[in-house]
């Protein structure tokens, strides 16, 4: 019975972590700055575009740390 308890436990947290990633994805682009950072790499040519934010990358790579491990202290 305590094998049930644990993946209901783990469904519930996948469960708000998937609406918290579709919150952030409904509201990413009204974040001013983000995805035009300095560090973000942009080349256009012609017909060609790369585009690779990498400063927007770092930046959100820490802060998602920051909040995995405060959420996972126990």
């Amino acid at each position: 019975m305590e094998i049930w308890q644990s993946f209901a436990k783990l469904l519930i947290m996948a469960g708000i972590f998937l609406v918290a990633l579709g919150v952030l994805m409904l509201f990413a682009g009204k974040i001013p700055g983000l995805g035009r950072l300095p560090g973000d790499i942009y080349f256009h040519r012609g017909n060609f575009t790369f585009y690779f934010p990498l400063a927007t990358s770092i930046i959100l790579s820490i802060l998602l740390t920051i909040i995995i491990n405060l959420l996972l202290r126990r």
